[in-house]
């Protein structure tokens, strides 16, 4: 098979690196691409939004599965494009992503199939908005309706934070039009985990647990970012509970897509939030999550591809998917001052060096690649990823990698995976 991937993080590394392992591909490409996947498929100069540039190359080339990986192609309706133009792509069409696309739909979606989630409140006025928090109880949890790079979600500690957030979402438009409407819900406490899931419609198939650290410090202090690193298996997350949310979440919310006439085939991540009232919904996702993707595929152990081929066929109830019971931590080493500003362009060394290990890979998210040394491109620029028999050693091994590697201003946190 001739396989292209859409994207260019270290989600798309994991990917094409899981692509590269399948017996049915014979030729790899990735559309932009970055210094790491450079190496394993041929880069594409096409950006990831632009449609009518990846539907021309899959023409040219003939090829036969296109791999749509970030949330906002897959918002845009690359997949619904792609089908259009005869070209076999896997990922949900619009309608099905509108799941991550919109917060206010997900929210409403859960409420009217009840699905456990916090309750909620939405908002189209931010005066109106304001004046709800000010009677509110803190913290709160405020987001922007629609993506915003893994940023949309600010946690208020009290009013003057909440007011600052919606000045910033609302008023300033910090994230355009992804903030028009805000919903403002419950803080919920508990143990965190993220749980992606393959589905064609029909058969829902969940991968190992994993969790991530979204914070930019230790202890889960500073900002928000897309991700600081992962691990699995989630230590919290036990048979029991795995029931539980197969029954009250996962299938119920497979089941509520295809009665909204929004059938999903593609990957559905579900953040969940262990709470004392029992497991509730965070968040969803339209795609592989970033960082878990890095921590969960190399667990896996079927053929990726049988996989996606068998769903966008939607006979995933034929496959048998096998996983590796060793857990996997990736660190994720990100630019000074992300996810504010930060510079780019600086030399990384030691990643070779840190390949030695067999059992380590170090996936790219913000890589170019010049004259055969790889330079910084982005916040999040490496994650170190090691694959041991427990969590502790994992651990271990992947910050043995972090210190061989350096390049200026380069930024990690030093916990991950010891929740």
């Amino acid at each position: 098979m001739k396989v292209l991937v859409v994207g260019s993080g270290g989600r798309e590394h994991t990917l094409v690196w899981k692509i590269a392992q399948s017996l049915l591909v014979e030729e790899l490409y990735c559309a932009p691409g970055n210094g790491g996947i450079a190496g394993i498929a041929q880069c594409i100069a096409i950006d990831a939004m632009d449609k009518e540039g990846v539907v021309k190359f899959c023409k040219e080339k003939s090829i036969d599965m296109v791999v749509v990986a970030p949330d906002n192609p897959l918002a845009a309706g690359m997949i619904d494009a792609l089908e259009s133009a005869g070209v076999r792509a896997f990922g949900p069409r619009k309608s099905a992503a509108i799941i991550e696309g919109s917060k206010v739909f997900a929210k409403e979606l859960m409420r009217k199939y009840n699905i456990p989630t916090a309750d909620y409140r939405v908002f189209e006025d931010s005066s109106e908005s304001i004046e709800y928090l000010k009677a509110s109880k803190y913290p709160v949890v405020i987001k922007a309706d629609g993506l915003a790079f893994g940023k949309g979600v600010i946690i208020a500690q009290n009013f003057e934070e909440a007011y600052k957030a919606i000045k910033d979402i609302m008023e300033d438009e910090v994230f355009g039009s992804a903030g028009k409407r805000v919903v403002i819900e419950e803080f919920l406490t508990g143990n965190e985990v993220s749980m992606l899931a393959f589905t064609d419609g029909k058969t829902i198939k969940t991968m190992v647990s994993s969790q991530d650290h979204k914070r930019a410090l230790d202890k889960d202090q500073g900002p928000n970012t897309g991700g600081m690193g992962a691990f699995s298996p989630s230590k919290f997350y036990t048979d029991e509970i795995h029931q539980y949310c197969m029954d009250k979440i996962y299938k119920t919310t497979m089941d509520a897509m295809n009665k909204e006439g929004r059938t999903f085939k593609g990957i559905l991540y579900f953040g969940i939030i262990l709470t004392e009232d029992g497991p509730k919904v965070l968040e969803y996702n339209a795609r592989f999550g970033d960082p878990e993707t890095q921590v969960v595929l190399p667990r896996l152990k079927t053929d990726i591809l049988e996989i996606f081929n068998a769903i966008i066929d939607q006979r995933l109830a034929e496959i048998e998917i096998e996983w590796d019971d060793n857990a996997c931590v990736c660190v994720i080493m990100a630019s000074g001052g992300y996810p504010g500003e930060y510079g780019t362009g600086y030399k990384i060394d030691g990643i070779a060096e840190v390949e030695r290990d067999v059992n380590t890979v170090v996936f790219h998210a913000g890589t170019r690649l010049e004259n055969g040394e790889y330079y910084t491109a982005g916040g999040r620029v490496l994650g170190v990823t090691s694959l041991e028999n427990n969590l502790e050693s994992a651990a271990q091994k992947a910050y043995e990698g972090v210190f061989k590697i350096n390049f200026d201003g380069m930024h990690y946190r030093k916990d991950i995976g010891k929740k």
